[in-house]
């Protein structure tokens, strides 16, 4: 798993490099015009209660599919989850392209930037698809990885009892017929739940870090800004944007089947990102200026790079692996319904694209 995150670190790394390196080619585009919004001491409160607001609502969403185990209509056996979670699936999907990707189109093209090469090749589009592609790479690779230190490619959860994640001992004796059968039985299923176990495992993962570094920088862009117009509209519709956002990603990490422990660093990690955002925007904000070149490029770079993830993210590991699974294979009413919650949650995060 370290191994997969490192290398979308380095990834990430990489694109911020390069807009470093070709900053020089442009020139500063100036400060803000002032259009009766802009008010930095109207803006701090606001702020303020962002952070707060934006931390409760992603809390919440994380940690509501980790306590649903004690509910046994959310559990992830029944069906009920799988909707909610295909509903939080739709969420990540519009997120990706409702507002990620076109803010990066946005800032990639904008005036700001000199024509050659920003207005003459389509860097959102090529970014994002390089996202895409090293992270079905990271995904396929962690898993054999990650697979090949289990010797039998079984993995065990962190949790539960312990009895039933061994495999069935062999006797020699007069019954050795009957047991080998069972235990044959028994080691196939374990097989096959482990292999599923383990890709619950690297989608938790790969998901948690490209939600992590999408929140950062919305969070930097939100806490940089004295625009107090934009700033109302954005806490209501990232509150909405994180608790949704959380529960799909609440679902995967219960889903992988952590310890407390992780579970529990996984929903802190992905809860604090975005304050801690805006918290470093606020922070900044004397010298961060979002129509800077400079802050166009690793800006609009980054929410390409996050875009392609997440859409990847939301349709291979989380839509495609549950709608050709077997349980939703198995029941063309419970699909219908699941088909409806993706709507359902991709409309609801697209008509929030209207105030973020």
């Amino acid at each position: 798993m370290s191994t997969s995150k490192a290398t979308l670190i380095i990834f990430f790394v990489i694109l911020c490099n390069f807009s470093v390196q070709v900053v020089s080619v442009v020139e500063d585009c100036g400060a803000e015009e002032n259009d009766g919004c802009t008010d930095k001491k109207k803006a701090l409160p606001l702020k303020i209660i962002a952070i707060v607001t934006i931390l409760i609502s992603s809390i919440i969403g994380v940690c509501l599919p980790l306590v649903s185990q004690s509910i046994p209509a959310l559990s992830p056996e029944r069906s009920l989850f799988v909707i909610v979670k295909a509903f939080a699936a739709g969420i990540i999907l519009a997120t990706g392209f409702m507002h990620v990707l076109p803010d990066s189109f946005d800032m990639l093209s904008s005036a700001c930037l000199k024509e050659n090469p920003w207005h003459k090749f389509p860097f959102t589009g090529f970014v994002a698809m390089l996202s895409a592609i090293v992270t079905l790479i990271i995904d396929s690779m962690a898993t054999s990885v990650y697979s090949k230190k289990h010797n039998s490619g079984v993995v065990k959860p962190e949790s539960g009892d312990e009895l039933d994640e061994l495999p069935v001992v062999v006797q020699a004796g007069g019954t050795g017929g009957h047991s080998h059968s069972h235990g044959h039985h028994h080691g196939g299923k374990l097989a096959v739940e482990g292999a599923q176990l383990l890709r619950y495992r690297v989608i938790a993962m790969v998901l948690e870090l490209g939600i992590i570094v999408h929140s950062i920088v919305i969070g930097l862009s939100l806490g940089a800004s004295n625009n107090t117009c934009s700033i109302k509209g954005l806490i209501a519709a990232l509150c909405f944007h994180q608790m949704f956002e959380g529960m799909g990603l609440g679902g995967c990490i219960l889903q992988a089947e952590y310890k407390f422990i992780k579970k529990a660093a996984m929903a802190f990690f992905f809860s604090v990102t975005t304050p801690f955002g805006i918290a470093l925007g606020l922070a900044l904000s004397s010298t961060y200026k979002e129509n800077s070149p400079r802050s166009l490029i690793t800006v609009g770079l980054l929410n390409a790079s996050s875009a392609g993830l997440l859409i990847y993210m939301a349709l291979v590991d989380l839509l495609a692996a549950d709608f050709m699974g077997p349980k939703l294979q198995g029941s063309i009413k419970l699909q219908i319904k699941s088909y409806i919650a993706v709507l359902l949650g991709a409309g609801g995060m697209s008509l929030m694209a209207k105030w973020a």
